[in-house]
C-alpha cells in the first residue's frame, strides 16, 4: 500500500480502535501473548472475559507454569481447541526455564516456544515490543487482497503474502499500522460484507476502482471448500466430552462419556484422541482432566 493509504489506516485506527483490555498502556508482553493465543479462531467477545480471569489468576508465566493442569483446562472454558491451553502452559514453563520468566522479544526466540507459530510470534514482537515486523492474519490478508490486488475473496495463505505485507509496512508507526489494518479487516472490510462507505481508504482501493467485481463461481467454490464445518465433527464431540470433564468434581464413568453423543464409535475415537493428546486421564476411578 502507498504511504497515504498507511497514513489513513493509522489515523482511522487511532480514532476507532476497540477498547480491548490488552491494548491498554502498560499491558505486559505475557498478557499480549495470552490474548493472541486465545484469539486464534475464537471471537474477541468470548476471549475478553476469559482473558481477564486468566490474568487475575496467572498474571505471569511463572504463575501459569506452576498451576495444576486440570485447573488450566477448566479455566480455558469454552474457547475451543483446548490443546492451546496445554501448549500455553508448556510455553510458560519454557519461558521460566529458558528466559528467566520474561517473554522474549525476537521472532526467532518466540518461534522456539511451544505452541507459538509464525503469526503469534510476529504479533507479540510487534504489539508487545514495538518491533516493525509484518503481522498477517486473515483480516490483514483480506484487506490487502481487496485494496491492493482487487480481489474480493482472500486467496489461500502463502509465503508471498508475508513478503507483500512487509513491503507495505510504513517506516514509522509500523505497529499502529499493523493493528489498524487488522482492525479494518475485522470491523469494516469483513468477510461477509465490505462496508466501503465507512472505509478510510475507499477511494484508494483497487477493488472499488474496478467496480467492486463479484467473485467468479470458481473462486466461490474454492472459498467454500476452505470453510470448516463444525456440526457432527469429531471436534464437536471432543468438545462435549471436555465440557463433561470440566464440570465434574469426581472422575466420570465410561457410561457417562458415551451418553454425550449418539454415535458410540465416534465417541470412542474422540475419547482416545483426548487421552493421546494429554487432555484427559483414565484410571480405575474413571475419566478426568489430567
Amino acid at each position: 500500500m502507498s504511504t497515504p493509504t498507511a497514513r489513513r489506516i493509522i489515523d482511522w485506527f487511532k480514532a476507532n480502535a476497540r477498547p480491548l483490555p490488552w491494548r491498554e498502556p502498560g499491558t505486559t508482553p505475557w498478557a499480549i501473548l495470552l490474548s493472541e493465543v486465545m484469539s486464534q479462531q475464537t471471537p474477541v467477545a468470548r476471549v475478553e472475559p476469559i482473558w481477564r480471569q486468566w490474568m487475575d489468576r496467572w498474571p505471569t508465566p511463572a504463575d501459569l507454569a506452576a498451576a495444576p493442569t486440570a485447573d488450566v483446562l477448566r479455566a480455558w472454558s469454552t474457547l475451543g481447541y483446548p490443546r492451546r491451553a496445554l501448549r500455553l502452559q508448556e510455553c510458560a514453563r519454557r519461558i521460566v526455564e529458558v528466559h528467566g520468566g520474561k517473554v522474549p522479544d525476537t521472532v526467532p526466540e518466540l518461534l522456539a516456544l511451544p505452541g507459538i507459530g509464525d503469526y503469534t510470534a510476529r504479533a507479540v514482537a510487534c504489539f508487545a515490543f514495538g518491533h516493525n515486523v509484518p503481522v498477517v492474519d486473515i483480516n490483514v490478508r483480506r484487506v490487502i487482497a481487496r485494496a491492493h490486488d482487487g480481489h474480493y475473496l482472500t486467496p489461500p495463505a502463502s509465503k508471498k503474502e508475508l513478503a507483500h505485507a512487509a513491503a507495505l509496512l510504513p517506516d514509522d508507526e509500523g505497529p499502529t499500522y499493523s493493528a489498524g489494518i487488522m482492525e479494518l479487516g475485522a470491523l469494516i472490510c469483513t468477510a461477509r460484507v465490505a462496508y466501503c462507505e465507512r472505509c478510510p481508504i475507499e477511494d484508494l482501493c483497487t477493488w472499488v476502482a474496478l467496480g467492486q467485481p463479484s467473485p467468479t463461481e470458481e473462486e466461490l467454490a474454492k472459498a467454500k471448500g476452505r470453510v470448516q464445518k463444525f456440526a457432527g465433527t469429531d471436534r464437536q464431540v471432543r468438545g462435549k466430552i471436555m465440557a463433561l470433564l470440566r464440570s465434574a468434581e469426581e472422575p466420570v464413568s465410561e457410561e457417562q462419556i458415551f451418553a454425550v453423543w449418539p454415535d458410540g464409535a465416534q465417541v470412542s475415537r474422540c475419547l482416545h484422541s483426548l487421552l493421546d493428546d494429554g487432555l484427559a486421564d483414565h484410571n480405575a476411578a474413571g475419566f478426568s482432566l489430567p
